[in-house]
Protein backbone atom coordinates (compact mmCIF):
# COMPACT_ATOMS: atom_id res chain seq x y z
CA UNK A 1 0.00 0.00 0.00
CA UNK A 2 1.33 3.43 -0.95
CA UNK A 3 0.99 6.43 1.32
CA UNK A 4 -1.49 9.16 0.46
CA UNK A 5 0.95 12.06 0.10
CA UNK A 6 1.58 14.49 -2.72
CA UNK A 7 4.36 13.45 -5.06
CA UNK A 8 5.85 16.92 -5.45
CA UNK A 9 9.15 16.77 -7.39
CA UNK A 10 12.32 18.20 -5.85
CA UNK A 11 13.39 20.91 -8.29
CA UNK A 12 16.02 23.64 -8.15
CA UNK A 13 13.39 26.04 -9.47
CA UNK A 14 11.30 25.43 -6.35
CA UNK A 15 14.14 26.92 -4.23
CA UNK A 16 13.95 30.02 -6.41
CA UNK A 17 10.16 30.25 -6.06
CA UNK A 18 10.33 29.75 -2.29
CA UNK A 19 13.00 32.42 -1.80
CA UNK A 20 11.21 34.99 -3.95
CA UNK A 21 7.89 34.49 -2.18
CA UNK A 22 9.17 34.28 1.40
CA UNK A 23 12.30 36.45 1.35
CA UNK A 24 11.82 38.90 -1.55
CA UNK A 25 13.73 41.74 0.12
CA UNK A 26 16.73 39.71 1.30
CA UNK A 27 19.98 41.03 -0.16
CA UNK A 28 22.64 39.62 -2.44
CA UNK A 29 25.85 41.67 -2.41
CA UNK A 30 28.32 41.11 -5.24
CA UNK A 31 31.84 42.27 -6.12
CA UNK A 32 32.03 42.86 -9.89
CA UNK A 33 34.39 44.99 -11.97
CA UNK A 34 31.76 46.95 -13.91
CA UNK A 35 29.42 47.58 -10.96
CA UNK A 36 31.37 48.20 -7.71
CA UNK A 37 29.47 47.39 -4.52
CA UNK A 38 26.59 45.86 -6.47
CA UNK A 39 23.58 44.80 -4.40
CA UNK A 40 20.04 43.74 -5.10
CA UNK A 41 17.31 41.55 -3.64
CA UNK A 42 16.15 37.98 -4.20
CA UNK A 43 13.13 39.46 -6.00
CA UNK A 44 15.44 41.38 -8.37
CA UNK A 45 17.72 38.38 -8.85
CA UNK A 46 14.99 35.95 -9.81
CA UNK A 47 13.27 38.46 -12.08
CA UNK A 48 16.57 38.66 -14.00
CA UNK A 49 16.81 34.86 -13.84
CA UNK A 50 13.51 34.62 -15.74
CA UNK A 51 14.84 37.07 -18.33
CA UNK A 52 17.93 34.89 -18.63
CA UNK A 53 15.73 31.81 -19.07
CA UNK A 54 14.04 33.50 -22.03
CA UNK A 55 17.43 34.49 -23.43
CA UNK A 56 18.63 30.87 -23.23
CA UNK A 57 15.54 29.79 -25.12
CA UNK A 58 16.20 32.40 -27.81
CA UNK A 59 19.71 30.99 -28.19
CA UNK A 60 18.28 27.55 -28.88
CA UNK A 61 19.20 26.02 -25.53
CA UNK A 62 17.04 22.95 -24.94
CA UNK A 63 16.60 20.31 -22.25
CA UNK A 64 19.85 18.39 -21.80
CA UNK A 65 22.09 20.95 -23.51
CA UNK A 66 25.30 21.78 -21.70
CA UNK A 67 25.93 25.46 -20.93
CA UNK A 68 29.43 26.29 -19.72
CA UNK A 69 30.43 28.98 -17.25
CA UNK A 70 33.89 30.40 -16.57
CA UNK A 71 33.10 32.83 -13.81
CA UNK A 72 33.85 33.92 -10.25
CA UNK A 73 31.39 34.19 -7.37
CA UNK A 74 29.09 37.04 -8.32
CA UNK A 75 25.42 37.82 -8.93
CA UNK A 76 25.48 36.98 -12.65
CA UNK A 77 26.91 33.54 -11.96
CA UNK A 78 24.19 33.14 -9.32
CA UNK A 79 21.55 33.88 -11.97
CA UNK A 80 23.13 31.34 -14.33
CA UNK A 81 22.95 28.61 -11.67
CA UNK A 82 19.16 28.92 -11.50
CA UNK A 83 18.23 29.86 -15.07
CA UNK A 84 20.22 27.10 -16.79
CA UNK A 85 18.96 24.32 -14.53
CA UNK A 86 15.35 25.58 -14.51
CA UNK A 87 15.47 25.55 -18.33
CA UNK A 88 16.21 21.83 -18.21
CA UNK A 89 19.75 22.46 -19.43
CA UNK A 90 22.94 21.57 -17.56
CA UNK A 91 25.00 24.23 -15.80
CA UNK A 92 28.56 23.13 -16.52
CA UNK A 93 30.82 25.12 -14.17
CA UNK A 94 34.35 25.16 -15.60
CA UNK A 95 37.39 25.92 -13.44
CA UNK A 96 39.21 28.81 -15.19
CA UNK A 97 42.41 27.95 -13.31
CA UNK A 98 42.82 24.74 -15.29
CA UNK A 99 45.54 24.40 -17.88
CA UNK A 100 44.46 25.20 -21.48
CA UNK A 101 44.74 21.54 -22.51
CA UNK A 102 42.37 20.56 -19.70
CA UNK A 103 39.89 23.31 -20.60
CA UNK A 104 39.83 22.14 -24.21
CA UNK A 105 39.30 18.54 -23.18
CA UNK A 106 36.56 19.35 -20.67
CA UNK A 107 34.49 21.67 -22.86
CA UNK A 108 34.73 19.34 -25.85
CA UNK A 109 33.93 16.28 -23.76
CA UNK A 110 30.92 18.06 -22.25
CA UNK A 111 29.91 19.34 -25.70
CA UNK A 112 29.11 22.78 -24.35
CA UNK A 113 26.78 24.66 -26.69
CA UNK A 114 27.18 28.11 -25.14
CA UNK A 115 29.80 29.48 -22.74
CA UNK A 116 29.31 32.40 -20.34
CA UNK A 117 32.54 33.99 -19.15
CA UNK A 118 33.84 36.84 -17.04
CA UNK A 119 35.67 39.52 -19.08
CA UNK A 120 39.08 38.54 -17.71
CA UNK A 121 38.77 35.09 -19.29
CA UNK A 122 38.14 36.36 -22.82
CA UNK A 123 41.85 36.25 -23.82
CA UNK A 124 42.11 32.69 -22.50
CA UNK A 125 39.12 31.58 -24.57
CA UNK A 126 40.44 33.42 -27.64
CA UNK A 127 43.65 31.41 -27.41
CA UNK A 128 41.83 28.06 -27.51
CA UNK A 129 38.58 28.75 -29.40
CA UNK A 130 39.81 27.11 -32.63
CA UNK A 131 40.09 23.83 -30.70
CA UNK A 132 36.61 24.06 -29.14
CA UNK A 133 34.35 22.09 -31.44
CA UNK A 134 30.78 22.56 -30.18
CA UNK A 135 30.43 26.15 -28.88
CA UNK A 136 28.08 28.43 -30.83
CA UNK A 137 28.19 31.54 -28.63
CA UNK A 138 30.51 33.13 -26.09
CA UNK A 139 28.61 35.47 -23.78
CA UNK A 140 30.61 37.94 -21.67
CA UNK A 141 29.24 38.56 -18.18
CA UNK A 142 29.28 42.35 -18.23
CA UNK A 143 27.43 45.44 -19.43
CA UNK A 144 27.54 46.84 -22.97
CA UNK A 145 29.75 49.75 -21.85
CA UNK A 146 32.36 47.34 -20.45
CA UNK A 147 32.40 44.81 -23.31
CA UNK A 148 35.97 43.96 -24.35
CA UNK A 149 36.99 43.89 -27.99
CA UNK A 150 37.34 40.26 -28.96
CA UNK A 151 37.75 37.83 -31.82
CA UNK A 152 35.51 35.25 -30.15
CA UNK A 153 32.93 33.86 -32.53
CA UNK A 154 29.26 34.38 -31.74
CA UNK A 155 30.20 37.02 -29.15
CA UNK A 156 27.34 38.44 -27.09
CA UNK A 157 26.94 40.73 -24.08
CA UNK A 158 25.14 39.34 -21.03
CA UNK A 159 23.31 42.50 -20.02
CA UNK A 160 22.24 43.13 -23.62
CA UNK A 161 20.66 39.71 -24.10
CA UNK A 162 18.82 40.08 -20.78
CA UNK A 163 17.48 43.53 -21.63
CA UNK A 164 15.78 42.15 -24.74
CA UNK A 165 13.71 39.62 -22.79
CA UNK A 166 10.49 39.77 -20.73
CA UNK A 167 10.70 39.00 -17.00
CA UNK A 168 7.97 36.36 -17.07
CA UNK A 169 8.54 32.81 -18.24
CA UNK A 170 6.87 29.44 -18.38
CA UNK A 171 9.64 27.05 -17.42
CA UNK A 172 9.57 23.67 -19.18
CA UNK A 173 8.36 20.63 -17.23
CA UNK A 174 10.67 17.70 -16.64
CA UNK A 175 11.43 14.97 -14.12
CA UNK A 176 13.34 15.63 -10.88
CA UNK A 177 16.05 13.22 -12.00
CA UNK A 178 16.80 15.44 -15.01
CA UNK A 179 20.44 16.53 -15.06
CA UNK A 180 20.92 20.02 -13.64
CA UNK A 181 24.65 20.64 -13.33
CA UNK A 182 28.05 19.21 -14.11
CA UNK A 183 31.52 19.56 -12.64
CA UNK A 184 34.70 17.79 -13.70
CA UNK A 185 37.21 16.26 -11.32
CA UNK A 186 40.68 17.80 -11.21
CA UNK A 187 42.21 14.97 -13.23
CA UNK A 188 45.40 14.57 -11.16
CA UNK A 189 46.11 11.10 -12.56
CA UNK A 190 44.45 11.22 -15.99
CA UNK A 191 41.78 13.02 -17.97
CA UNK A 192 39.22 14.89 -15.85
CA UNK A 193 35.93 13.05 -15.33
CA UNK A 194 32.48 14.61 -15.53
CA UNK A 195 30.09 14.32 -12.59
CA UNK A 196 26.49 14.92 -13.63
CA UNK A 197 24.17 16.18 -10.88
CA UNK A 198 20.36 16.19 -11.00
CA UNK A 199 17.61 18.31 -9.45
CA UNK A 200 16.59 15.76 -6.82
CA UNK A 201 20.12 15.17 -5.55
CA UNK A 202 20.90 18.89 -5.50
CA UNK A 203 17.81 19.78 -3.45
CA UNK A 204 18.40 16.91 -1.00
CA UNK A 205 22.02 18.01 -0.63
CA UNK A 206 20.87 21.57 0.12
CA UNK A 207 18.46 20.27 2.78
CA UNK A 208 21.28 18.31 4.41
CA UNK A 209 23.80 21.15 4.23
CA UNK A 210 21.37 23.47 6.02
CA UNK A 211 20.86 21.15 9.01
CA UNK A 212 21.80 22.53 12.46
CA UNK A 213 24.74 20.13 12.82
CA UNK A 214 26.02 20.98 9.35
CA UNK A 215 26.18 24.57 8.02
CA UNK A 216 23.32 25.46 10.35
CA UNK A 217 22.40 28.53 8.28
CA UNK A 218 19.20 30.46 8.99
CA UNK A 219 17.42 33.57 7.70
CA UNK A 220 19.34 35.55 10.34
CA UNK A 221 22.74 34.59 8.89
CA UNK A 222 24.86 36.49 6.40
CA UNK A 223 26.81 34.02 4.28
CA UNK A 224 30.09 34.63 2.44
CA UNK A 225 30.78 31.69 0.08
CA UNK A 226 34.48 32.00 -0.72
CA UNK A 227 34.69 28.48 -2.12
CA UNK A 228 34.40 29.07 -5.88
CA UNK A 229 31.09 28.58 -7.63
CA UNK A 230 33.04 26.62 -10.26
CA UNK A 231 34.07 24.12 -7.55
CA UNK A 232 31.41 21.52 -6.70
CA UNK A 233 28.40 23.87 -6.59
CA UNK A 234 30.19 26.17 -4.12
CA UNK A 235 29.61 23.33 -1.61
CA UNK A 236 25.87 23.83 -2.02
CA UNK A 237 25.90 27.28 -0.41
CA UNK A 238 24.26 28.96 -3.42
CA UNK A 239 21.23 26.70 -2.93
CA UNK A 240 21.14 26.67 0.88
CA UNK A 241 21.18 30.47 1.17
CA UNK A 242 17.96 31.09 -0.81
CA UNK A 243 16.34 27.98 0.69
CA UNK A 244 16.58 29.43 4.22
CA UNK A 245 16.52 33.12 3.30
CA UNK A 246 20.00 34.20 4.37
CA UNK A 247 21.76 37.26 2.98
CA UNK A 248 24.50 36.26 0.51
CA UNK A 249 27.78 38.12 -0.02
CA UNK A 250 29.73 37.16 -3.16
CA UNK A 251 33.42 38.19 -3.34
CA UNK A 252 33.87 38.00 -7.12
CA UNK A 253 37.52 37.62 -8.19
CA UNK A 254 38.72 38.79 -4.76
CA UNK A 255 38.10 35.49 -2.98
CA UNK A 256 41.78 35.05 -2.12
CA UNK A 257 42.45 38.63 -1.05
CA UNK A 258 42.63 39.01 2.73
CA UNK A 259 41.99 42.76 2.68
CA UNK A 260 38.85 42.48 0.54
CA UNK A 261 37.51 39.62 2.64
CA UNK A 262 38.00 41.57 5.86
CA UNK A 263 36.25 44.60 4.38
CA UNK A 264 33.31 42.51 3.18
CA UNK A 265 32.96 40.70 6.50
CA UNK A 266 32.99 43.95 8.45
CA UNK A 267 30.83 46.02 6.07
CA UNK A 268 28.17 43.35 5.49
CA UNK A 269 28.20 41.81 9.01
CA UNK A 270 29.05 38.33 7.70
CA UNK A 271 28.38 35.56 10.24
CA UNK A 272 29.51 32.40 8.40
CA UNK A 273 31.88 31.70 5.53
CA UNK A 274 33.22 28.71 3.58
CA UNK A 275 36.59 28.26 1.92
CA UNK A 276 39.78 26.25 1.47
CA UNK A 277 42.70 26.60 3.95
CA UNK A 278 44.67 29.04 1.75
CA UNK A 279 41.84 31.57 2.01
CA UNK A 280 41.97 31.57 5.79
CA UNK A 281 45.75 31.78 5.88
CA UNK A 282 45.54 34.90 3.68
CA UNK A 283 42.85 36.44 5.87
CA UNK A 284 44.73 35.69 9.10
CA UNK A 285 47.92 37.18 7.67
CA UNK A 286 46.08 40.38 6.72
CA UNK A 287 44.43 40.63 10.13
CA UNK A 288 47.81 40.18 11.81
CA UNK A 289 49.51 42.83 9.66
CA UNK A 290 46.69 45.38 9.72
CA UNK A 291 45.44 44.96 13.26
CA UNK A 292 41.89 44.77 11.92
CA UNK A 293 39.23 42.33 13.08
CA UNK A 294 36.21 40.35 11.87
CA UNK A 295 33.80 41.18 14.70
CA UNK A 296 30.61 39.59 13.31
CA UNK A 297 32.16 36.39 11.95
CA UNK A 298 31.16 33.44 14.15
CA UNK A 299 31.96 30.33 12.11
CA UNK A 300 34.02 29.29 9.10
CA UNK A 301 33.93 26.01 7.23
CA UNK A 302 37.22 24.58 5.95
CA UNK A 303 37.41 21.89 3.28
CA UNK A 304 39.17 20.95 0.06
CA UNK A 305 42.47 20.18 1.79
CA UNK A 306 43.78 19.32 5.25
CA UNK A 307 43.41 22.20 7.69
CA UNK A 308 46.59 23.23 9.55
CA UNK A 309 46.07 23.35 13.30
CA UNK A 310 47.37 26.93 13.30
CA UNK A 311 44.31 28.11 11.36
CA UNK A 312 41.97 26.60 13.90
CA UNK A 313 43.80 27.93 16.95
CA UNK A 314 44.45 31.42 15.54
CA UNK A 315 40.86 31.83 14.39
CA UNK A 316 39.49 30.78 17.78
CA UNK A 317 41.99 32.39 20.14
CA UNK A 318 42.66 35.64 18.29
CA UNK A 319 39.27 36.31 16.68
CA UNK A 320 36.67 34.19 18.44
CA UNK A 321 35.78 32.31 15.24
CA UNK A 322 34.94 28.60 15.46
CA UNK A 323 36.38 26.46 12.65
CA UNK A 324 34.40 23.48 11.31
CA UNK A 325 36.11 20.87 9.13
CA UNK A 326 34.07 19.35 6.30
CA UNK A 327 34.93 16.58 3.86
CA UNK A 328 33.51 15.58 0.53
CA UNK A 329 34.26 15.11 -3.15
CA UNK A 330 33.12 16.34 -6.55
CA UNK A 331 31.49 12.93 -6.90
CA UNK A 332 29.49 13.60 -3.71
CA UNK A 333 27.99 17.00 -4.56
CA UNK A 334 30.24 17.32 -2.33
CA UNK A 335 29.05 16.84 1.26
CA UNK A 336 30.08 13.68 3.13
CA UNK A 337 31.03 14.59 6.71
CA UNK A 338 30.95 17.67 8.93
CA UNK A 339 32.66 18.26 12.25
CA UNK A 340 30.22 19.31 14.96
CA UNK A 341 30.48 17.83 18.43
CA UNK A 342 27.98 15.54 20.09
CA UNK A 343 26.58 16.23 23.53
CA UNK A 344 29.26 15.80 26.19
CA UNK A 345 32.23 16.28 23.87
CA UNK A 346 32.70 19.94 24.81
CA UNK A 347 34.45 18.71 27.97
CA UNK A 348 37.50 17.77 25.89
CA UNK A 349 40.56 19.92 26.50
CA UNK A 350 44.03 20.65 25.10
CA UNK A 351 45.54 18.34 22.50
CA UNK A 352 42.61 15.91 22.75
CA UNK A 353 40.16 18.70 21.88
CA UNK A 354 42.28 19.95 18.97
CA UNK A 355 42.76 16.44 17.61
CA UNK A 356 39.00 15.85 17.59
CA UNK A 357 38.24 19.23 15.98
CA UNK A 358 40.74 18.52 13.18
CA UNK A 359 38.97 15.31 12.12
CA UNK A 360 36.82 15.36 9.00
CA UNK A 361 33.73 14.93 11.15
CA UNK A 362 30.79 12.58 11.31
CA UNK A 363 28.55 11.40 8.51
CA UNK A 364 25.70 13.59 7.31
CA UNK A 365 22.35 11.82 6.91
CA UNK A 366 21.98 10.97 3.23
CA UNK A 367 25.62 9.95 2.75
CA UNK A 368 26.68 6.59 4.23
CA UNK A 369 30.31 5.60 4.67
CA UNK A 370 32.38 2.58 5.62
CA UNK A 371 36.02 1.51 5.63
CA UNK A 372 37.27 -1.82 4.28
CA UNK A 373 40.49 -3.81 4.15
CA UNK A 374 42.22 -5.07 0.99
CA UNK A 375 39.77 -8.00 0.80
CA UNK A 376 36.74 -5.67 1.02
CA UNK A 377 35.92 -6.76 4.57
CA UNK A 378 34.27 -3.97 6.54
CA UNK A 379 36.45 -2.66 9.37
CA UNK A 380 35.24 -1.57 12.83
CA UNK A 381 34.66 2.04 13.88
CA UNK A 382 37.18 1.86 16.70
CA UNK A 383 39.49 4.75 15.79
CA UNK A 384 42.33 2.29 15.30
CA UNK A 385 41.58 0.31 12.13
CA UNK A 386 42.01 2.20 8.90
CA UNK A 387 41.24 1.21 5.36
CA UNK A 388 39.67 2.24 2.06
CA UNK A 389 36.87 4.77 2.51
CA UNK A 390 33.69 4.01 0.56
CA UNK A 391 30.43 5.96 0.30
CA UNK A 392 26.92 5.75 -1.10
CA UNK A 393 23.86 7.95 -0.88
CA UNK A 394 21.24 10.17 -2.44
CA UNK A 395 23.64 12.80 -3.84
CA UNK A 396 26.56 10.55 -4.79
CA UNK A 397 27.25 9.72 -8.43
CA UNK A 398 26.25 6.41 -9.98
CA UNK A 399 28.45 6.77 -13.09
CA UNK A 400 30.79 9.31 -14.63
CA UNK A 401 29.53 11.25 -17.64
CA UNK A 402 29.97 9.22 -20.85
CA UNK A 403 31.63 6.37 -18.93
CA UNK A 404 30.68 2.76 -19.52
CA UNK A 405 27.47 2.17 -17.52
CA UNK A 406 28.12 0.30 -14.29
CA UNK A 407 31.88 0.80 -14.39
CA UNK A 408 32.08 3.38 -11.60
CA UNK A 409 30.63 1.65 -8.54
CA UNK A 410 31.57 -1.60 -6.87
CA UNK A 411 29.24 -4.57 -7.29
CA UNK A 412 27.47 -3.84 -4.00
CA UNK A 413 26.80 -0.22 -4.99
CA UNK A 414 29.52 1.54 -2.99
CA UNK A 415 31.80 4.21 -4.45
CA UNK A 416 35.52 3.88 -3.74
CA UNK A 417 36.70 7.37 -2.78
CA UNK A 418 40.41 6.73 -3.08
CA UNK A 419 40.92 7.89 0.50
CA UNK A 420 42.30 5.88 3.40
CA UNK A 421 40.48 6.67 6.64
CA UNK A 422 39.73 5.66 10.19
CA UNK A 423 36.40 6.13 12.02
CA UNK A 424 36.17 6.36 15.80
CA UNK A 425 33.35 5.01 18.04
CA UNK A 426 31.62 8.44 17.94
CA UNK A 427 31.44 8.20 14.15
CA UNK A 428 34.11 10.83 13.53
CA UNK A 429 36.09 10.08 10.38
CA UNK A 430 39.70 11.11 9.80
CA UNK A 431 41.44 10.89 6.44
CA UNK A 432 44.88 9.36 6.88
CA UNK A 433 45.93 9.38 3.23
CA UNK A 434 44.99 8.93 -0.38
CA UNK A 435 45.16 5.28 -1.44
CA UNK A 436 47.85 6.08 -4.00
CA UNK A 437 49.84 8.24 -1.55
CA UNK A 438 50.00 5.98 1.49
CA UNK A 439 53.53 4.87 2.41
CA UNK A 440 53.99 1.18 3.20
CA UNK A 441 57.09 0.70 5.30
CA UNK A 442 57.88 -2.85 6.37
CA UNK A 443 54.28 -3.84 5.71
CA UNK A 444 52.93 -1.07 7.97
CA UNK A 445 51.14 2.04 6.70
CA UNK A 446 52.43 5.57 7.35
CA UNK A 447 50.10 8.51 6.81
CA UNK A 448 51.67 11.14 4.56
CA UNK A 449 48.88 13.55 5.51
CA UNK A 450 49.69 13.34 9.23
CA UNK A 451 53.36 13.96 8.50
CA UNK A 452 52.54 16.91 6.22
CA UNK A 453 50.22 18.46 8.79
CA UNK A 454 52.89 18.12 11.48
CA UNK A 455 55.56 19.66 9.25
CA UNK A 456 53.30 22.56 8.20
CA UNK A 457 52.60 23.36 11.85
CA UNK A 458 56.28 24.34 12.17
CA UNK A 459 56.36 28.15 12.28
CA UNK A 460 59.03 28.36 9.58
CA UNK A 461 57.38 25.98 7.10
CA UNK A 462 55.08 27.38 4.41
CA UNK A 463 54.13 24.09 2.77
CA UNK A 464 55.24 20.47 2.72
CA UNK A 465 54.72 17.18 0.94
CA UNK A 466 55.66 13.63 1.90
CA UNK A 467 56.25 10.81 -0.59
CA UNK A 468 57.54 7.28 -0.27
CA UNK A 469 60.96 6.45 -1.73
CA UNK A 470 62.73 3.14 -2.12
CA UNK A 471 64.39 1.49 0.85
CA UNK A 472 66.08 -1.94 0.52
CA UNK A 473 64.98 -3.17 3.96
CA UNK A 474 61.63 -1.46 4.52
CA UNK A 475 60.48 -1.26 0.88
CA UNK A 476 59.52 2.40 1.32
CA UNK A 477 60.41 5.21 3.70
CA UNK A 478 59.00 8.74 3.91
CA UNK A 479 60.85 11.64 2.28
CA UNK A 480 59.79 15.13 3.38
CA UNK A 481 59.83 18.01 0.90
CA UNK A 482 59.68 21.45 2.52
CA UNK A 483 59.02 24.95 1.24
CA UNK A 484 60.31 27.40 3.87
CA UNK A 485 58.40 30.60 4.69
CA UNK A 486 59.78 33.69 2.98
CA UNK A 487 62.54 35.32 5.02
CA UNK A 488 63.04 32.28 7.28
CA UNK A 489 65.88 29.77 7.53
CA UNK A 490 65.72 26.31 9.07
CA UNK A 491 67.89 23.20 9.03
CA UNK A 492 67.06 19.59 8.30
CA UNK A 493 67.92 18.69 11.88
CA UNK A 494 65.47 21.28 13.24
CA UNK A 495 62.67 19.94 11.04
CA UNK A 496 63.24 16.31 12.01
CA UNK A 497 63.47 17.21 15.69
CA UNK A 498 60.06 18.90 15.35
CA UNK A 499 58.45 15.49 14.75
CA UNK A 500 59.69 13.97 17.99
CA UNK A 501 56.82 13.27 20.37
CA UNK A 502 54.25 14.29 17.74
CA UNK A 503 54.21 11.10 15.63
CA UNK A 504 55.39 7.53 16.11
CA UNK A 505 59.19 7.45 16.06
CA UNK A 506 59.30 5.02 13.14
CA UNK A 507 57.10 7.42 11.13
CA UNK A 508 59.64 10.25 11.23
CA UNK A 509 60.91 10.96 7.67
CA UNK A 510 64.31 9.57 6.79
CA UNK A 511 65.35 12.77 5.02
CA UNK A 512 64.33 16.35 4.23
CA UNK A 513 64.68 18.13 0.89
CA UNK A 514 64.17 21.90 0.76
CA UNK A 515 62.42 23.15 -2.40
CA UNK A 516 61.60 26.60 -3.75
CA UNK A 517 58.00 25.54 -4.46
CA UNK A 518 55.78 22.50 -4.78
CA UNK A 519 53.77 21.62 -7.91
CA UNK A 520 49.99 22.12 -7.67
CA UNK A 521 46.96 21.24 -9.72
CA UNK A 522 44.58 23.98 -10.85
CA UNK A 523 42.46 23.29 -7.78
CA UNK A 524 45.41 23.82 -5.44
CA UNK A 525 46.21 20.20 -4.61
CA UNK A 526 49.86 19.12 -4.49
CA UNK A 527 50.75 16.96 -7.47
CA UNK A 528 52.24 13.97 -5.69
CA UNK A 529 52.62 11.99 -8.91
CA UNK A 530 54.99 14.65 -10.28
CA UNK A 531 57.02 14.55 -7.08
CA UNK A 532 57.20 10.77 -7.18
CA UNK A 533 58.49 10.97 -10.77
CA UNK A 534 61.04 13.66 -9.89
CA UNK A 535 62.36 11.78 -6.86
CA UNK A 536 61.95 8.20 -8.08
CA UNK A 537 65.73 7.67 -8.04
CA UNK A 538 66.34 9.58 -4.81
CA UNK A 539 68.84 7.89 -2.53
CA UNK A 540 68.19 8.16 1.19
CA UNK A 541 71.18 8.82 3.49
CA UNK A 542 73.23 5.72 4.33
CA UNK A 543 71.24 3.56 1.92
CA UNK A 544 72.77 1.79 -1.03
CA UNK A 545 70.55 0.92 -3.96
Amino acid sequence: MKGLMMDTPLMIGSIMDHAERNFPDQEIVSVVADQPDFRYTFKDAFQRTRQLGNALKSLGIDIGDRVGTLAWNDHRHFELYYAISSSGAICHTVNPRLFPEQLIYIMNHAEDKVVFCDPMFVPLLESIQDQLTTIEHFIVLTSEDSMPESSLKGLLCYESILAEQPNEIEWPEFDETTASGMCYTSGTTGDPKGVLYNHRATVLHAYAAGLPDVFGISAKDIVLPIVPMFHVNSWGSIYVGPMVGSKIVLPGPKMGDGETLQQLIEAENVTISMGVPTVWLNLLQYLEESGKTVPTLKRVVVGGAACPASIMTDMQEKHGVYVHIAWGMTEMSPLGTYNTFKDGMDDLEGDELLEMKLKAGRGVYGAEMKITDDDNNELPWDGVAFGSLKVRGAWILSDYFKAEPGATLEEDGWFETGDVATIDPNGFMAITDRTKDVIKSGGEWISSIDLENTATDHPKVAESAVIGVYHPQWSERPLLLVQVREGETVTKEEILAWFEGKVAKWWIPDDVVFVDSLPHTATGKIQKFELRQEFKDYQLPNVEK
